[in-house]
C-alpha cells in the first residue's frame, strides 16, 4: 500500500484518480482549494482544503504524513483565459508548483506525477504527435506547463526528484460506475457541451469552423477516457516507486474523431436530436491533434480499456442524466 497526496483531487481528473487509487488499495490524501473542484467529488480518503501556494500548510501536511508520492492536478487549464490573464496562469501553474516541489525536496519525497498537456507542442508539424515532436507552445497555458516540465528536469538533476509527466490530449467520459463525472463551471469541454444540448440543458451546440482540411471539414481530436488516463498515472507512479527514471509521455487513444463524427455518435448514443450551429473558426485551433502513445504503451504497459468513442460518450451521458444539475 502506498500513501499518496493528490493535489487538485476535487476536480474532474483528480477525483477519478482518488477513486482509482483507493480501489487499488492505496491511502489517499486530497488537497484542494475548491476554486475549480467540488468537495463532494472526493469520495475516498482524507480531504484537506487549502492551496499549494501555502508553504506552511504544505510543510505541516508533509510533516504529518509519510508520502510515497504526489500527483499534481491543481492547474488552470483554459487556453483563452491564459491569453487574457497570463500572470494568473504563471503564478498558479509555475510558481505555486515550485512551492510544492520545494516542500517535497525538504521532506525527501521523490516521486511526482505531473499533469501536463499536448498544448506544449503548439501547432503540430505532423500527426500523430510523438515525444520527439518539437515543443513550441503558442499560449501562456502551454508555456506554463512546459516550464514545469523543464523545472522537473532540473529538480531531478539537482535533487533526485523523479517525475513522470503525462501530456494529455482530450480527457473525456465519466466513471463507468456512474459515481463521478465531468462538471466544470463554466463548462468548456466539447463532449459535456454536446450532451447538454442532447439533454435540453443547452439550446444548441456550435461547431467552430467546417472548412478545415479534414474529410468532413471539422477539426479532428483524440479523446481519451478518464479511467484510461488515470490508469496511466497509476502506472507512472508504480514506475517511479519501483526505482524508474523520470520520463514524459504523450497520452491519447492514437485515433482521431472529427467534431461532426462526435456529434453523430452522441445523437446515436442518446437517441436525441439537437440543433447544431456552425460558427467561425477559433484562433489557434489546429485541424488535427492526435497522439502517438506507443512509448507509454511499450515502456509502462499501458493499454486503453475504453478506446471507443461510443463508450466514452455513453459513460458521459449516464452522468449527464443522473447528476442532479437542477435548473440550467
Amino acid at each position: 500500500m502506498m500513501k499518496i497526496l493528490i493535489v487538485g483531487g476535487a476536480g474532474y481528473i483528480g477525483s477519478h484518480m482518488v477513486k482509482m487509487l483507493f480501489q487499488a488499495g492505496h491511502y489517499v490524501v486530497t488537497l484542494d482549494n475548491l476554486s475549480n473542484g467540488f468537495k463532494d467529488a472526493v469520495k475516498y480518503g482524507d480531504f484537506i482544503e487549502g492551496d499549494i501556494a501555502d508553504s506552511d500548510l504544505l510543510d505541516k501536511i508533509f510533516a504529518d504524513n509519510q508520502f510515497d508520492g504526489v500527483m499534481h492536478f491543481a492547474s488552470y487549464i483554459q487556453v483563452g483565459e491564459s491569453v487574457e490573464k497570463p500572470s494568473m496562469y504563471y503564478r498558479n501553474n509555475v510558481t505555486n508548483t515550485q512551492v510544492l516541489l520545494d516542500v517535497m525536496v525538504k521532506h525527501d519525497v521523490k516521486c511526482f506525477i505531473f499533469s501536463s498537456t499536448a498544448a506544449t507542442f503548439g501547432e503540430p508539424e505532423y500527426t500523430p504527435i510523438d515525444e520527439a515532436h518539437p515543443q513550441k507552445p503558442i499560449n501562456p497555458y502551454g508555456h506554463s506547463k512546459l516550464m514545469v516540465e523543464q523545472i522537473l528536469s532540473d529538480f531531478d538533476h539537482a535533487y533526485g526528484l523523479k517525475s513522470v509527466s503525462l501530456r494529455y490530449f482530450n480527457a473525456a467520459g465519466a466513471d463507468p460506475d456512474g459515481e463521478l463525472g465531468e462538471r466544470h463551471d463554466p463548462e468548456t469541454h466539447l463532449i459535456p457541451l454536446v450532451l447538454q444540448a442532447a439533454s435540453g440543458r443547452r439550446k444548441n451546440i456550435t461547431v467552430f469552423g467546417d472548412d478545415y482540411d479534414t474529410p468532413d471539414g471539422t477539426c479532428i481530436r483524440d479523446y481519451i477516457h478518464i479511467n484510461d488516463l488515470c490508469s496511466a498515472h497509476l502506472l507512472g507512479l508504480e514506475h517511479l516507486v519501483n526505482g524508474g527514471d523520470s520520463k514524459a509521455y504523450n497520452m491519447g487513444n492514437g485515433q482521431g474523431y472529427s467534431i461532426k463524427e462526435l456529434i453523430d455518435v452522441a445523437k446515436q448514443v442518446t437517441g436525441n436530436d439537437f440543433e447544431v450551429v456552425t460558427g467561425p473558426r477559433r484562433d489557434g485551433d489546429p485541424a488535427r491533434l492526435v497522439a502517438d502513445s506507443k512509448l507509454l504503451q511499450s515502456e509502462l504497459g499501458w493499454k486503453p480499456e475504453y478506446p471507443d468513442l461510443e463508450d466514452i460518450i455513453r459513460h458521459a451521458w449516464a452522468w449527464e442524466q443522473e447528476y442532479p444539475w437542477g435548473e440550467a
